[in-house]
Order: C-alpha cells, then structure tokens, then sequence
C-alpha cells in the first residue's frame, strides 16, 4: 500500500521527481503517492516558461510535465499523483473520461469529510458561462476543467495529466485550508486583481467544514484510491 511521504523541503521537488520517474520507464503496474508540503512552492505547467522567467522573490518555482497552470503548493494543499499503465481500463478511456474516476473519488472522500462536494460532469462544465470556467486562465485553480472538484461551486480540486508511450500520469491538488493566492501573484509578478480573482473561484475544505481533519482526509483518500486501482485491476 502507499504511504504518504515525510518529505524535507522542498517537497515539490521530490514530487516533481517521482511524477518524471514513473514515465521513464514503462509503467507495469499502477500505483500512486500523496504528497504534504511543508513549505510553499509554485509549480508552473509545461507551456508556462514565460512565467518562469518572470518569477522573482524566494518562493520556488518549478516546471512540470503535465499541462494547465501554476499551482502554488504548501501545507494548506494535498497533492496526489497516479501512474497507470497505457492499457489499464481507467487510463484507456480517453484524455478527459480518464479524469472522471479522480474527481469523484476526491469528491467522495470530501463528502466523507463534511464537505459537500462534487466532480464537474463535462455537460455542467458547457452549460456555465465563459467568466464561470476561466476567471484566471494563467492558474490552475483559476479555470474549471471536466471531472475536477466543486464544492459550492468554487473549486476545491484541480486535475491535469501526463500520456506518453510508457504510461498516463495523472495528478492532483486539493485544497484542504485556504491557498495564500497572494504569495504567488507577487512571485510572478502578477496583478491584484487575478489573485482576487482567484480568491473569490477557490474554496478549502476548512473554510466548510470547521471540523475537517486534513489527516484523516488523505488516510481516507489513499485508501478510495487504492480501492479504485484495485477494482479495475480484478473486475468482477
């Protein structure tokens, strides 16, 4: 079973690190890890390299593999990552129904919490207006994509993920308390405004539920998703 790590600083690196490794190689077998940050980071999207130019100030900011925008991680954050094997029902339903197994599982376990929560079915998604799916198109949790997590209806949960020849990685943010959107904004140089933006889009399971339990959401995240992986591993 997996555990979550005890990482030192800077914990983004280390997941940065894992996510890269499990796609060198061909993925045999799935498998995941959650991730707690102990210090604040920014993780930019790969097509974001003119935001890492502009960063400045001591935060760490770094590139990943997967798509979508900045992320700033640290102890209010729950980060996950999931390797799948190319063949493995749940990676094999394509780019966005890949998604949907992730979102109601986080949706799950944060309604387990206190929380109610849910996973945005593509159809909600295209009915919303324009300003509703992207209130800051440059962050993660600053736009809305299928099967990513609301609770009422400000985003909780983000997704994005990661397919080569040798496996599909998919990875995740929960917020568990809230996100000091201002750290990022002025770490890349960015307006007052977008991290209002940001503020008025997002929500923490804290903020919710006044007795959430961050400990007890990731036990309980890391055994939905191992269930799930076993599930599609022996079907019945």
């Amino acid at each position: 079973m997996s555990t979550i790590p005890s990482l030192t600083p800077p914990e983004a690196v280390r997941e940065q690190l894992w996510n890269e490794q499990q796609l060198a190689q061909p993925v045999a077998v799935p498998g995941f890890r959650l991730w707690r940050y102990q210090e604040p980071a920014i993780v930019l999207g790969c097509s974001q390299r003119r935001l890492l130019a502009q960063a400045r100030g001591s935060v760490p900011v770094l590139l990943r593999q997967s798509g979508g925008g900045a992320v700033l991680t640290g102890p209010w954050m729950l980060g996950l990552s999931a390797a799948l094997p190319t063949d493995h029902p749940l990676a094999r339903q394509g780019l966005v129904a890949s998604y949907r197994w992730l979102g109601e599982a986080i949706a799950g376990v944060l309604q387990q919490g206190g929380v109610e929560a849910q996973a945005l079915a593509p159809e909600a998604l295209r009915a919303m207006s324009a300003a509703q799916r992207t209130a800051v198109d440059w962050a993660c949790f600053g736009g809305l994509s299928p099967w990513e997590v609301l609770a009422g209806g400000r985003k909780i949960a983000g997704l994005a993920q990661v397919r080569r020849a040798h496996g599909v990685l998919l990875v995740g943010g929960l917020l568990l308390q809230p996100s000091p959107w201002r750290l990022m904004g002025e770490a890349l140089g960015c307006d007052a405004s977008d991290v209002q933006a940001l503020a008025a889009a997002t929500v923490s399971a804290g903020e919710l539920a006044a007795a959430f339990d961050g400990q007890a959401c990731a036990e309980r995240l890391e055994r939905a998703l191992q269930a799930a992986l076993e599930q599609e591993a022996c079907p019945m």
